[in-house]
């Protein structure tokens, strides 16, 4: 017969949830410091057009977009205009120097990564969109993306 009985009456001990709440906040305060906020406030109205086979862009931070729509305030007229950030411009003059600027406060290895994302309404001219990508090659901005939504058709 041994000597230690075990007690049967006792029970096992709680999970102490002492250091919950602080598990809690340094999820929260990670979230706070990881995540970014929308830079841009939309001006001009863009309807993208449909496309039945597009790719996802990697790296979202090499991204420089241009929107060309319709103005969202009516009261300055209905004609199209280009976003660059949170300026508008009635065509496309401003976009060299734009993109010399956005080039500027890249490092030097990202210079190369950088694309060029152009949001475009649909109903916009295919003249405006050429004249973009002239001012875009005269920077030696070569690579562009265009925007779209994808297309889901069935397939049979």
């Amino acid at each position: 017969m041994s000597k230690f009985k075990k007690d049967k009456s006792k029970s096992q001990p709680g999970v102490s949830t002492a250091s919950l709440p602080d598990i809690v906040f340094m999820l929260l305060f990670f979230f706070m410091v990881t995540t970014t906020m929308k830079e841009v406030t939309k001006q001009v109205e863009v309807r993208p057009v449909k496309a039945s086979e597009s790719q996802k862009i990697r790296k979202k931070s090499l991204v420089d977009y241009i929107y060309v729509g319709a103005l969202l305030d009516k009261s300055k007229g209905n004609a199209y205009a280009i976003q660059l950030d949170d300026q508008l411009y009635p065509d496309e003059r401003g976009i060299q120097s734009w993109k010399t600027e956005q080039l500027e406060k890249r490092s030097q290895q990202e210079r190369g990564d950088v694309v060029t994302s152009l949001k475009i309404d649909k109903k916009a001219r295919m003249g405006v969109v050429s004249k973009i990508k002239e001012e875009l090659r005269d920077v030696n901005a070569l690579k562009i993306n265009y925007s779209a939504n994808k297309d889901i058709r069935p397939t049979y």
